[in-house]
């Protein structure tokens, strides 16, 4: 299944692999044989200091912008490791004869990983968390969570509407997670400052698998640099961030010998038989419907179009919903033309009363009207489109007449200013990148992404069909039953809406023992639930409370 062309991110690339040649005086790689040695002579890490006060207490740090290497799963430096040390000694009519015979030794495919990292000085590191962040996209960088969550700085987004021109506001975070753990921000192969190279790099790192071995790859390597393997760690990832951990917990635990204290996922997605963008690419599988209406309902809540139900409180209406969506309403779409006329009209007239949605066109829809569909027709009598990643947001529609809408409001509202404020800090307080692009987001790899994936199960070939790995996620948990799980949700968000995500919990292949090892959070605010300062303290104070109840020693 190939992703819809900037959906499921929702965010405009200005910028894609192909246009900045690699450079030697880069933070990149000169060319794909040249491997970590060639990337640390050529980019030295900065190291910068700052205080940050939180609670009343001023909290001094220091952090480290840098970029670590990585190969695809098959890398093996053995060789090279051995000759540096002089244990093997080969004659340059053997070495040649090795080179002609595997190219791919000779240039593997590579990737310069860029992050930054906030470490709290004088922490002891046996007993101070660690936490690893990223987006999703796929083919994203992380500067959304980077300046927008739990970094020591945070972009001002008041409102649900578009922010004005720079110059934008950088603030320091009062809801930083630096008060209990250590912080690192990493961007995906491709993003940011980082660069691939090498042969087949696109097809090495550009997939569910190759995504998931990189990034697994990365944290293995930044404990030992930093020695932080006994430190307690955690995963954050974010929309497709939340499929990646699933993959990466599994492959740190079954293949590093690395188990994890924590998962915490943020707005989630693990099956793409559950999406919303493009149900009606799938026919005959409805579930995306009944995991959306929820959220369809907080919507049109949230923008007064609920007539009699208007007056509700939005989390009791939301659980009358929840209930109507799984015992009604998908039963009744799962008849498909079994269904008579007048049960039709039935739902109809339930959806609109949960929707806001008329009943005219509710039938002209046959009872499936996918996310594109609702954000252009939920206010298109007002001349708006509703937005995607947080429908909160309205702006005027490009085309009236469209049945989808063709752009999202709260997509455009904040780009522009996580953009340029992110391209400021990095270069004049973090000190790196000066005369260097950075890569917000890759288009690239969005478009070529390969979605299959090597389930679990032992033996199995790269399932080639829609990517779905709650069975990772699962098992990640009964292999280490320690393992906690933290699902954090967003009323307004129809990218990855809050009620697949619990489902998805509910469906998870795990005994019912394990399950008290989940914990389910939602928020009224969309995908980005941080964009809303009031909802940041309360994402804040949950994480913090369970970050410090699963690093605590057995």
């Amino acid at each position: 299944m190939k992703f819809p062309s900037k959906c499921f991110l929702g965010l405009l690339a200005f910028s894609c692999l192909s246009s900045p040649a690699f450079s030697a005086s880069s933070p990149n790689m000169a060319a794909g044989h040249e491997s970590e040695k060639a990337t640390a002579k050529n980019v030295q890490d900065s190291n910068v200091s700052g205080t940050i006060t939180l609670n009343a207490v001023p909290i001094a740090y220091h952090a480290v912008s840098g970029t670590l290497s990585v190969h695809d799963a098959k890398y093996d430096d053995s060789d090279k490791i051995l000759k540096e040390r002089g244990d093997l000694e080969s004659t340059d009519e053997e070495s040649k004869k090795s080179d002609d015979e595997d190219a791919a030794k000779k240039n593997p495919a590579v990737a310069s990983m860029f992050y930054t990292a906030y470490f709290k000085d004088g922490a002891q590191k046996e007993k101070r968390p660690i936490v690893f962040f990223y987006n999703g996209g796929p083919g994203s960088s992380s500067l959304w969570l980077h300046i927008g969550s739990f970094g020591p700085v945070r972009v001002v987004t008041p409102g649900d509407s578009h922010l004005p021109a720079p110059p934008y506001k950088l603030a320091p975070n009062a809801e930083s997670l630096l008060d209990i753990a250590d912080l690192v921000f990493i961007d995906a192969p491709g993003t940011g400052f980082g660069r691939i190279g090498g042969d087949k790099a696109e097809e090495t790192f550009f997939g569910v698998d190759g995504d998931a071995h990189a990034f697994a790859s990365f944290i293995e390597k930044f404990l030992t640099k930093y020695d932080r393997f006994n430190s307690p760690r955690y995963l954050f990832g974010e929309s497709y961030g939340t499929l990646r951990s699933a993959v990466v917990a599994k492959e740190l635990q079954q293949n590093a010998g690395l188990d994890l204290n924590g998962v915490i996922l943020l707005s989630q997605i693990l099956s793409y038989d559950n999406n919303i963008d493009t149900p009606d690419y799938n026919p005959g599988n409805d579930m995306p419907y009944a995991l959306a209406l929820p959220t369809y309902t907080a919507t049109a809540w949230y923008h007064h179009r609920l007539g009699e139900k208007q007056a509700a409180e939005l989390q009791p209406l939301l659980k009358e919903v929840e209930d109507f969506a799984m015992n009604q309403y998908l039963p009744a779409l799962n008849k498909g033309s079994d269904l008579s006329d007048e049960d039709k009209k039935a739902v109809a007239q339930k959806l609109h009363a949960y929707t806001g949605l008329s009943e005219a066109y509710l039938l002209r829809a046959d009872l499936r009207v996918t996310g594109l569909m609702f954000t252009q027709e939920l206010q298109r009598a007002s001349g708006l489109i509703t937005g995607r990643l947080g429908t909160e947001y309205s702006a005027p529609a490009v085309d009236l007449m469209e049945k989808n809408s063709l752009y999202d409001p709260q997509s455009d509202a904040i780009s522009s200013a996580y953009v340029s404020t992110f391209n400021q800090y990095v270069r004049q307080t973090l000190k790196f990148g000066e005369g260097m692009p950075y890569r917000f987001m890759n288009e690239s790899a969005e478009e070529k992404w390969d979605t299959s994936h090597k389930l679990p199960q032992a033996g199995s070939d790269p399932y080639k069909g829609t990517t779905n790995v709650m069975s990772d996620l699962a098992l990640a948990m009964k292999t280490n039953p320690n393992l906690k799980i933290m699902l954090n949700g967003g009323y307004y968000d129809l990218a990855t809406p809050y009620y697949e995500g619990l489902y998805e919990m509910n469906h998870l292949p795990i005994p019912q023992d394990l399950r008290k090892n989940i914990e389910i959070y939602q928020y009224p605010a969309g995908h980005m639930v941080y964009l809303n300062q009031d909802v940041l303290k309360d994402l804040h104070k949950n994480v913090a409370g369970f970050i410090k109840r699963t690093s605590e020693s057995q």
